[in-house]
């Protein structure tokens, strides 16, 4: 491979531990944390390439963000980290929006939603300059090489990087429903693949991924079609079942789901153990195959959700990687 190439090259993108606001603000930078899809972004001779965060090519959901090659064509070989939002009418990030983007790969169709459904790339870190991994410099310097090598663009932008006291805001995200900060040791190397506590989810509401196992069927309006889905986690390499959600599902993810979950129907339960009846719903048992994000409450005791609301499907997710987070 050439400086100036990076073909072939992909990069498991460093995660987040969730966790709890550091005790001291010194030496920390905090982020907002977009709901959106994790892009790393490889720029060279031969254009724009990008990657989800799962190692899967999504160039062709985003064409928009084939302009960086042109920008940044000066400094050779650049590879990015950041997050595609898709903003509503509201302002805010909407992940629902985005899911309308993130699982096209007709490049033509791409292009036709684009117009309808414009997306940004929040970009928070630099991983390769010109030849050279940076994945081993302090953040704060991976950072100042960002600004200086990424102008904002009609389809990017960088984060907003804040140092200091970070309760106002934390308010602020929790005042908009934002999904949380990001908390980041200003010295911390970027670890690949990893989850580390150098970089913390600070959230004002819990959200996580889930493995769907089935469905129960709904009732009075909601006969004969999908009521809630069944959720489960990994743990030691069995599904584990936690609740089920159907607040937040619309009329037509509900129908959506019924036949997502149709397709791949078993006649076994895909849970290590048993799921509790439901007043007497109907379950229907699937593959383990699907991914959902959802905000809830708290756990409760017994290791169930309380208050879940469903938020979208998750395709740029495993289910060997879903575990319960602390």
């Amino acid at each position: 491979m050439t400086a100036g190439s990076l073909a072939g090259r992909s990069i498991r993108p460093m995660k987040a531990a969730t966790g709890s606001m550091p005790s001291s603000s010194d030496g920390w930078g905090y982020e907002i944390k977009w709901d959106g899809m994790r892009i790393v972004c490889f720029v060279d001779a031969r254009g724009v390439r990008l990657q989800s965060g799962n190692l899967k090519d999504a160039t062709n959901s985003f064409p928009e963000l084939g302009g960086l090659a042109e920008q940044l064509e000066e400094f050779g070989a650049v590879v990015l980290d950041g997050e595609v939002v898709a903003i509503g009418a509201d302002g805010q990030p909407s992940f629902s929006l985005l899911q309308q983007r993130m699982h096209v790969s007709d490049a033509r169709e791409a292009l036709r939603r684009a117009k309808e459904v414009p997306i940004s790339y929040a970009i928070f870190d630099l991983l390769h300059l010109d030849g050279h991994d940076t994945m081993g410099l302090p953040f704060r310097d991976r950072r100042r090489l960002l600004e200086d090598v990424v102008d904002p663009g009609s389809h990017w932008r960088l984060t907003d990087l804040h140092e200091g006291d970070p309760s106002d805001l934390l308010a602020t995200v929790t005042e908009r429903g934002l999904e949380g900060l990001v908390a980041k040791q200003l010295g911390s190397i970027y670890v690949e693949g990893k989850r580390a506590n150098t970089w913390r989810k600070i959230k004002p509401r819990n959200r996580q991924e889930f493995v769907v196992g089935g469905w129960s069927e709904g009732r009075d309006g909601l006969a004969g079609t999908v009521g809630s889905l069944l959720l489960g986690v990994m743990k030691d390499g069995e599904l584990h079942h936690c609740g089920s959600v159907g607040s937040g599902l619309s009329a037509s993810s509900r129908d959506e789901w019924r036949a997502l979950l149709s397709a791949k129907e078993r006649k076994d339960s895909p849970f290590s153990g048993p799921v509790p009846p439901t007043m007497g719903r109907r379950f229907r048992w699937s593959e383990p195959t699907h991914v959902v994000e959802v905000a809830f409450g708290e756990w409760t005791s017994d290791g169930n959700l309380r208050h879940p609301v469903y938020l979208g499907l998750r395709t740029d997710k495993r289910p060997g990687q879903v575990v319960r987070e602390p």
